[in-house]
């Protein structure tokens, strides 16, 4: 008798299985399970006293959750700058709010992010600022329709073809991956009222193909994540730049209120590193983003000499880029890669060739978080 794991067709109405399964991947609502993977880390880091996390998302994490998770995992900790950068929200942890913005680089025609953080009490009259990112924060959604449409609408058939050709996919896993894509939108024009808006991100198709693993071989579903992944990269490159507001009005509104601005991850958007933004510094570090530290250490350091005297000199920072969300999936849904990842744990601070760059400028972790509080208060 065949099942689903020889490759049964698709069925074509909503099973009760895929409504459970859409239901627990758009929920907001962390079960017991989920709570004590956020609560209880796996590895508690007894040896840091200092604790510097400015780049990092909550995502369906509570921040008083985050919070029994850090003062479980740095029971040591003495000095703290610890501020969440939710995409394109702002959010209050403690004394500081923060976010992450997408931004539209019109010098170099490229979307870039930016880290945003302020003291709290300074973005109570910031309703121009929180217009824009409100607005960019539905780039998300926009996006993921686009994913979708890419995937089943003849007129992005190029773009899925070219994904199939990079990512070397044959036509029946290209058909599989559309017939249950077409399945996921079902669901979702079927809960769209229910669904909470956070959830409508490319991440939701990607996490629905990981769960078919319950219905259909591994491998066959690892190929088609792997297709899904080249498709998605390439309706990010094709996304169009005027939805998002230029960076430097971003980084106006946010010197007019008295923030801070950090440039996360330029190495991959090396002339962001030319452009001469109104910035406080650049994170030279982040778990996506090792490959050129000690040369981007090198080029802050140049730049500070060559503004001695004329500004405030750049910081450099690094950052854990942790999505808390990977946390609460069940652990054979996470992605090892972002699941690996801690709020506050930056081990290239402690790495000897590193050490060496970073000593040149005299960039200690405690010094960064003293400098860059005094900044934004």
């Amino acid at each position: 008798m065949k099942t689903e794991k020889d490759g049964f067709p698709v069925p074509t109405e909503i099973t009760e299985w895929e409504q459970a399964v859409y239901d627990r991947l758009v929920s907001v609502e962390l079960n017991e399970e989920q709570v004590e993977r956020i609560i209880h880390p796996t590895t508690i880091y007894e040896k840091e006293d200092t604790v510097l996390a400015i780049h990092w998302h909550p995502e369906m994490a509570s921040l008083e959750l985050v919070r029994k998770r850090l003062r479980a995992m740095y029971p040591n900790a003495v000095q703290t700058l610890i501020i969440p950068t939710q995409h394109n929200e702002l959010m209050t942890y403690d004394d500081y709010t923060g976010a992450e913005v997408d931004c539209r680089a019109a010098a170099f025609n490229r979307k870039i992010q930016i880290l945003l953080h302020f003291a709290k009490e300074k973005i109570a009259e910031a309703h121009v600022l929180k217009s824009m990112i409100a607005h960019t924060y539905k780039y998300r959604q926009t996006q993921f329709f686009e994913f979708i449409d890419t995937i089943l609408e003849p007129a992005y058939e190029e773009r899925l073809q070219e994904a199939a050709r990079l990512t070397v996919t044959e036509a029946a896993l290209v058909a599989f991956t559309r017939d249950h894509t077409r399945k996921l939108l079902k669901l979702v024009m079927k809960n769209f009222s229910a669904t909470p808006e956070i959830s409508f991100k490319n991440k939701l198709l990607i996490n629905y193909f990981y769960a078919l693993r319950e219905r259909y071989e591994s491998h066959t579903v690892e190929r088609a994540v792997i297709f899904l992944a080249g498709v998605k990269e390439i309706v990010k490159k094709h996304f169009r730049l005027d939805y998002f507001y230029e960076v430097n009005e971003i980084i106006e509104e946010t010197r007019a209120l008295g923030g801070g601005v950090i440039v996360p991850h330029p190495e991959q958007f090396w002339p962001v590193l030319l452009a001469d933004y109104n910035v406080d510094g650049y994170e030279v570090w982040n778990p996506q983003s090792q490959e050129f530290t000690e040369f981007l250490i090198q080029v802050v350091l140049k730049k500070n000499r060559e503004l001695r005297g004329v500004q405030r000199p750049f910081l450099v920072v690094m950052g854990d880029d942790t999505h808390l969300s990977e946390k609460i999936l069940a652990p054979a849904s996470q992605q090892p890669d972002k699941a690996g990842r801690e709020v506050g744990y930056q081990p290239a601070w402690q790495d000897l060739a590193i050490r060496k760059s970073l000593n040149m400028g005299d960039f200690e972790k405690h010094k960064i978080i003293e400098e860059y509080r005094s900044r934004l208060r």
